[in-house]
């Protein structure tokens, strides 16, 4: 089969191209800003990217256009459509469907599906556990939102009946406006969290709910749900009825319990103990999502201590508190964090690391909820841990200031890259700690922050 995917470059997106190349499948795809990394990652695999949405890929003629929700009806300013393609196909009477209904209908289809829920923590849980199944034999496939550092790729089909994959609450294409993890029926289903986001499609937190409800009703009694007990709207969630068995973690009575630090804690279950987890990841989300992979992966035969052995060597994901350089002693770390919560969760975590060490938040409102300033008044609360706050105010249509106004001194905004850099030049001494949040590439700041800083210090 010759699909042809528009969108091709989100990371869902090339997930499922590199599952559909592995399975056999010729793949094309188009997408606009077609660039490394993930270029580079699908050119390897022998998938043609086109840039750009131009009526002339029908072309091609595939057998399929799978169409990711980056695609819509809009129209531009002068009136013609801003997906041509989309508009040809539909002219066309092509056939089309959505990643997620072709990946459930190709992949999925026999597999006994691991899914991984919840507004933050998906992608490294959904790696934690698709490194606990590698690791006790049982060859899972998987498709994660990142690249775990264990296995080097986002997805594969793997050689066993078990398919572990991060089941995003986002909708699932311009004429789905479904849930896109409503379309993978798990066996397994992990409840990390829930808060409200996602502003752009969901109307309050009872929407969202609602979706994760229409999860649950898709598992089956057979099936298990690992539920985070911290969670009032979970509680809620799971009021609504459900039919599988049910497994806590988290709270003081939850089945699943962990006592300790974040780096060195011992597993209860059913308040006794069963495992110890050693491992280099911080903070007590990393915990919490250590017990949900625990939980889940028992619910296949994986005993909660061949899970925290697997765990041991866990090597968390990119753009999670990845390390991207130290210079003079300052190191600058990447991190995926934009939902408030995950904000303050990742501040946190490196306080409980470095102690009393600086540390300077550099954080970029790129989300389409942060874009809409749904969650400014939560900022203060997010960034309280750190030293100093830097914030990229560029392309908002809120006050960053205003809304940190409370922090006094400790924030300064910019409204460009190079200003933020600037500003960070002017405070950043020996043995700090550079934080770097954004869910996208945040203009480099990284790699130009080290550049900037041996520059200074070359200079001195």
């Amino acid at each position: 089969m010759h699909i042809h995917i528009l969108g091709i470059c989100g990371t869902f997106m090339g997930g499922l191209a590199a599952l559909a190349r592995e399975a056999g499948h010729r793949v094309t795809g188009c997408d606009a800003g077609v660039y490394p990394p993930m270029s580079d990652q699908l050119q390897a695999l022998g998938i043609e990217l086109i840039e750009g949405f131009d009526a002339k890929q029908m072309a091609l003629k595939p057998d399929m256009y799978v169409i990711g929700n980056v695609v819509s009806r809009a129209r531009l300013l002068d009136g013609s459509p801003k997906f041509p393609l989309m508009e040809a196909i539909l002219e066309a009477g092509a056939p089309y469907t959505s990643g997620p209904q072709w990946l459930s209908e190709q992949v999925l289809q026999g597999q006994h599906v691991l899914a991984v829920a919840g507004t933050h923590g998906k992608t490294t849980t959904t790696s934690m556990l698709a490194w606990v199944l590698d690791q006790t034999g049982l060859e899972p496939g998987f498709l994660v939102g990142g690249v775990p550092l264990n296995f080097g790729v986002s997805a594969r089909l793997g050689g066993g009946q078990y398919f572990v994959i991060e089941a995003d609450e986002y909708d699932t294409a311009f004429f789905d406006k479904r849930s896109k993890f409503v379309h993978y029926r798990p066996r397994t289903a992990i409840l990390n969290n829930l808060e409200f986001d996602h502003a752009d499609i969901f109307d309050d937190l009872a929407a969202i709910e609602r979706q994760f409800h229409h999860l649950v009703r898709t598992v089956p009694g057979s099936g298990r749900v690992v539920v985070n007990g911290l969670e009032e709207s979970l509680t809620r969630v799971l009021g609504q009825g459900c039919w599988s068995e049910v497994r806590s973690f988290g709270s003081a009575v939850s089945d699943f319990v962990a006592e300790g630090e974040p780096s060195h804690f011992q597993v209860l279950q059913s308040g006794k103990p069963v495992a110890e987890v050693q491992w280099a990841i911080g903070g007590v989300h990393n915990q919490l999502n250590a017990l949900a992979a625990i939980a889940a992966a028992e619910h296949v035969g994986v005993s909660p201590a061949a899970a925290a052995q697997a765990l041991a060597t866990f090597e968390n994901v990119k753009r999670r508190m990845e390390v991207r350089g130290t210079v003079n002693g300052i190191t600058v770390y990447d991190d995926f964090a934009h939902h408030p919560t995950a904000i303050r969760t990742t501040v946190n975590g490196l306080r409980l690391q470095m102690g009393q060490a600086r540390i300077l938040a550099i954080f970029e409102p790129r989300s389409t909820t942060m874009k809409l300033g749904t969650m400014k008044a939560q900022l203060p609360w997010s960034l309280g841990e750190a030293d100093l706050v830097f914030c990229h105010s560029g392309g908002l249509g809120w006050d960053v200031s205003g809304a940190l106004q409370s922090m006094g001194l400790k924030v300064q905004v910019g409204e460009n890259i190079d200003e933020v850099i600037a500003q960070v030049l002017a405070q950043v001494k020996q043995g700090d700690h550079l934080l770097c949040m954004s869910n996208g590439g945040f203009g480099g700041i990284h790699d130009k922050l080290l550049q900037a800083i041996q520059a200074a210090q070359s200079a001195c």
